[in-house]
C-alpha cells in the first residue's frame, strides 16, 4: 500500500453516542468491569474485539502483559459501536477501566469530555510513534493515546475474473478505465464491484476515497467534485456494475460477496489480507484510483490504547506498563488481532466531523436508492451539516 496515498488523521468524534444499539460484551475475567469492581491486584481493560475469546492470542497477550506488570487483567470486550457509550457512562459513575482500547475517531471526544489522561499525566512514552498515526490521539496539543495498529482501504481484484473478461489490470488507472473494466466484466457474465454504502460510519469511510479522489472537501459536501463522486457510484448501480446490496453491506458482508469468487473488484480494508489468502483464488491489490488518475487519498485508521482518568492516580504507573506492553510491536506481531472496523476521520474538523459524516452517508443512501439525485442529495446534506 502506498503510504503517500493515505489521508492524515487528526481529530474526530464519537458517533456511538447518537446510536442506540444492543450491547454485545464478553469478559475474560469475573467481577466488575471497572476499577471499583477490581481488587488492588487486578486491572480492568476494555477493548473492541469481542470476536476474540479467552483462548485467542489476543487474550493471551493481555494476560501476559498483566503478568509482566505484576497484576491480573480483567478484560471486557464490547462491540465497537457500543464501547464509546459504555466508556462515557463508566466515567460518569467513577468506574472507568484502567486501560481502554478504542477506535481512533473516539479519542478526541473522550479527551474533550475529560475521560482520558494525557501522556503528560500518565507518563506514557510515544516518542517513537509515527506522527501521522499518533495524530489521531491528539487534541488541543496534548496526546491521549498510542496506536496499536493501522490500516486503510484499497481495491482487491480477482485475477481469474478479470482475465476471463479480457481486462488488463495495468489499464485501470482512473475512474474512466475502472468503469470500462467493470463494463467488460459484466459483459463476460460476471459481477463488477462490491463495497459498503451502508448508512453508518462504514458507508462514509468507504465513500471517502472517491470523495477525496474527486478533490472534494468535507466542508463543502455539495461541490461539483462531490457530486461527481456520488454520481460515479450511482452510475455503477444503474448499470449493474455494483449490486443493490451495497446499500446494506457492512465491510464484512461486502467482503463475503467478493470471497464468493464472482466479483472482479472489492473495496475493502488492508485488514482483509489474511482472509484474501484464504479465499481460494488468485487476487491482487491496488490503491483506489483518483478521478483523473493517480492514487486517491484514503482514510488511515486503527485503534489507540488509552488510559482513562482514575480517582486513584497511583494506578497510572501500572496502567502505563500495560499500555507499553500492548503497544509493543514485537508482542502484536504474534497475535491474531486483525482490526475489523475503523471509522473515518477528517483533517482538523474535530468534533464537527460526526455531523458532516452523518449527512454524507445519508446522501449516499438517498442517491443510491434512487430517492433523489446525487446533486440534490448532497445539497440537502450540506444544508443539514451547517
Amino acid at each position: 500500500m502506498n503510504r503517500s496515498a493515505r489521508r492524515r488523521l487528526t481529530a474526530a468524534a464519537l458517533t456511538a453516542v447518537a446510536v442506540t444499539t444492543s450491547a454485545s460484551a464478553c469478559s475474560s475475567g469475573s467481577g466488575g468491569t471497572g476499577t471499583n469492581g477490581a481488587d488492588g491486584g487486578s486491572y480492568a481493560i476494555w477493548d473492541p474485539y469481542p470476536q476474540f475469546d479467552r483462548t485467542s492470542a489476543w487474550a493471551k497477550l493481555l494476560d501476559g502483559c498483566g503478568t509482566e506488570a505484576g497484576v491480573k487483567v480483567k478484560r471486557t470486550a464490547f462491540d465497537t459501536s457500543d464501547l464509546g457509550n459504555k466508556t462515557l457512562l463508566a466515567a460518569q459513575q467513577g468506574n472507568s477501566p484502567d486501560v481502554l482500547i478504542v477506535d481512533n475517531p473516539v479519542v478526541s471526544t473522550l479527551a474533550e469530555a475529560g475521560v482520558l489522561t494525557s501522556t503528560g499525566d500518565n507518563k506514557l512514552d510515544t516518542s517513537k510513534v509515527d506522527p501521522n498515526l499518533l495524530a489521531a490521539g491528539q487534541s488541543d496539543g496534548k496526546v491521549y493515546g498510542t496506536p496499536i495498529g493501522a490500516n486503510t482501504l484499497a481495491l482487491y481484484y480477482n485475477k481469474k475474473v478479470l482475465k476471463a473478461a479480457g481486462v488488463d489490470i495495468a489499464s485501470v488507472k482512473d475512474w474512466t478505465s475502472l468503469t470500462a473494466a467493470l463494463a467488460k466484466v459484466k459483459q463476460a457474465g460476471k459481477k463488477g464491484i462490491t463495497f459498503s454504502a451502508i448508512g453508518t460510519e462504514e458507508g462514509s469511510f468507504q465513500f471517502l476515497p472517491w470523495f477525496w479522489g474527486a478533490d472534494a472537501k468535507l466542508t463543502q459536501l455539495d461541490s461539483p467534485q462531490a457530486v461527481s463522486a456520488l454520481s460515479l457510484w450511482k452510475n455503477w448501480l444503474d448499470k449493474g456494475y455494483a449490486p443493490n446490496s451495497v446499500l446494506n453491506n457492512t465491510q464484512t458482508t461486502s467482503w463475503q460477496e467478493f470471497a464468493s469468487g464472482d466479483f472482479a473488484f472489492s473495496e475493502n480494508g488492508t485488514w482483509q489480507l489474511a482472509n484474501a489468502d484464504k479465499a481460494g483464488f488468485d487476487y491482487g491489490v491496488l490503491p483506489i484510483p483518483a478521478a483523473a488518475g493517480g492514487n486517491a487519498a484514503a482514510p488511515t485508521g486503527g485503534e489507540l490504547v488509552t488510559i482513562p482518568v482514575q480517582k486513584d492516580t497511583g494506578r497510572y504507573a501500572t496502567a502505563q506498563k500495560l499500555v507499553s506492553c500492548l503497544s509493543n510491536s514485537q508482542n502484536l506481531l504474534h497475535t491474531d488481532t486483525t482490526l475489523s472496523y475503523v471509522a473515518p476521520t477528517s483533517d482538523d474538523l474535530g468534533t464537527k466531523y460526526p455531523k458532516i459524516s452523518e449527512q454524507m452517508w445519508k446522501a449516499v443512501q438517498s442517491a443510491l436508492s434512487g430517492s433523489t439525485s446525487p446533486k440534490d442529495a448532497l445539497t440537502s446534506a450540506q444544508s443539514a451539516a451547517k
